[in-house]
């Protein structure tokens, strides 16, 4: 087919390299203002699922690779590969919501907050992203750790089917009995899965009607013993209660009644259907027992996901430049926090931080067993590398590497959604097992690797 007959064949954009509007389509394909140097032969904005059909023709016909793009979230840069074609699904952000049913069908580029505040006017809700602006798409089929995600699951749980486009071009509905292998990878393979999911159908919450935050700051230097004590605490804690660790530089933003110099932060989020209900849930957390004195208590606030989401945003700015990894770990969280304080101290930017949630998915929840996401160890750790300037880039990177390389002797894996790539083609995200049967998959349902795997270098 000629190139004329193609681009009038798809509704929505296609862009070769070279053309007047590429090189803004290629940076708008990431979030972040750090953009590698990696350059797609061919970029198609999708409009339609028919859009995604056609975008597979050039690759089968001159043996093009394809990398998929939802919401441009991943720090590092997966759906930007050199050669091939990118396939923009981010015009794909229609949803449906069934309130009788309690079920959504969503498509890849629907944005979670977005899809959050319009399930709260029916009363229901979701486990969506942390960060505001992250798509589902991506999200979904990287696992999903999100709000509430202690009492119900990994997002990807909730994900009842899916339609994908296969390499071949077939268009396949996808649940536990129909194509069941396709749709246990679907759920958790991350950016190197081997089709293109146009929609997820989606099982929905009630929502929570009642939020309370309590939030303690301490100086860094306490983060050993603020861990033992909030991680013991943690055990008693309901399930509905979201407990997290933030290390912190002066200058990072979301740390409560600031600015301090180094901080850690413990808070606590009750999801709840009463305040009197989510108090009841944080009443662990009233006692203290730690003779240093902390720079500031909030105990039992009201708040609401739209506050939540605006303090995500104060963590997660636009227009910032951003590294980021994850590391799973049978270590325990004082000894991994101890290591990672170091290292905020001597961060090169006052931006940067670690987030720690504590439990973020019970490795007891049974539905864990279906699905290619793997939960990897008992703590959970994550820093980000956050910046302005573009002459700062090299000392950031190497900040974020240096960090991860004192703490990876303690790591059991790295959780797909938010690992850096690029530092270790050989770094797991999963069971050795998992990772036989997603290799299994993609020799069934794309023999001739259409679709790029994981970005390894």
């Amino acid at each position: 087919m000629s190139e004329q007959n193609r681009r009038s064949r798809i509704e929505g954009a296609l862009l070769r390299k070279g053309d007047a509007d590429y090189e803004t389509a290629r940076a708008r394909a990431l979030w972040n203002e750090l953009k590698p140097d990696r350059y797609p032969d061919l970029i198609v904005r999708a409009a339609n699922e028919r859009d995604v059909q056609e975008a597979l023709k050039p690759a089968l016909s001159s043996g093009l690779r394809l990398a998929v793009r939802a919401g441009g979230h991943s720090w590092c840069g997966s759906p930007l590969r050199d050669g091939g074609i990118l396939l923009d699904l981010s015009g794909l952000d229609q949803w449906k919501i069934d309130a009788d049913s309690a079920t959504a069908t969503v498509q890849p580029g629907v944005i979670g907050s977005r899809f959050a505040r319009e399930l709260a006017r029916r009363d229901l809700a979701f486990p969506a992203g942390h960060c505001p602006s992250v798509a589902l798409g991506g999200y979904l089929l990287s696992g999903g750790l999100g709000w509430n995600s202690g009492l119900w699951g990994v997002a990807c749980a909730s994900v009842l089917e899916i339609t994908a486009v296969t390499a071949g071009g077939e268009v396949l509905r996808c649940t536990e009995e129909e194509h069941p292998g396709l749709f246990w990878a679907a759920r958790g393979a991350g950016p190197g899965f081997f089709a293109v999911v146009t929609s997820f159908r989606l099982r929905l919450r009630p929502r929570p009607t009642a939020l309370a935050t309590t939030s303690y700051v301490f100086p860094l230097a306490a983060v050993g013993p603020v861990t033992d004590w909030a991680t013991e605490t943690a055990r008693e804690l309901p399930a509905n209660v979201e407990l997290s660790f933030l290390l912190a530089a002066e200058d990072a933003p979301g740390v409560p009644d600031g600015p301090w110099p180094e901080v850690v932060v413990v808070t606590a989020t009750a999801f709840a259907d009463s305040h009197t209900e989510a108090v009841g849930a944080l009443r662990p957390l009233w006692s203290c027992p730690l003779s240093e004195r902390p720079l500031s208590r909030r105990l039992d606030e009201p708040t609401s996901l739209a506050a939540l989401y605006d303090g995500s945003m104060g963590l997660w700015p636009e227009r910032h430049r951003y590294a980021a990894d994850t590391l799973w770990s049978h270590e325990d969280y004082a000894s991994l926090l101890a290591i990672l304080g170091d290292a905020v101290a001597r961060a090169p930017s006052g931006k940067s931080f670690v987030l720690a949630p504590v439990s973020p998915v019970s490795r007891e929840d049974e539905s864990l067993r279906n699905m290619a996401f793997s939960v990897l160890g008992e703590s959970y750790v994550v820093p980000y590398a956050v910046w302005t300037d573009p002459a700062h880039d090299d000392v950031n990177v190497h900040w974020l590497r240096d960090a991860m390389r004192a703490v990876e002797p303690f790591g059991t894996g790295h959780y797909i959604a938010e690992t850096d790539l690029t530092a270790d083609p050989s770094r797991g995200s999963f069971t050795a097992a998992d990772w036989q049967r997603l290799r299994s998959l993609r020799a069934e349902y794309d023999p001739q690797g259409l679709f790029f795997s994981c970005l390894s270098a």
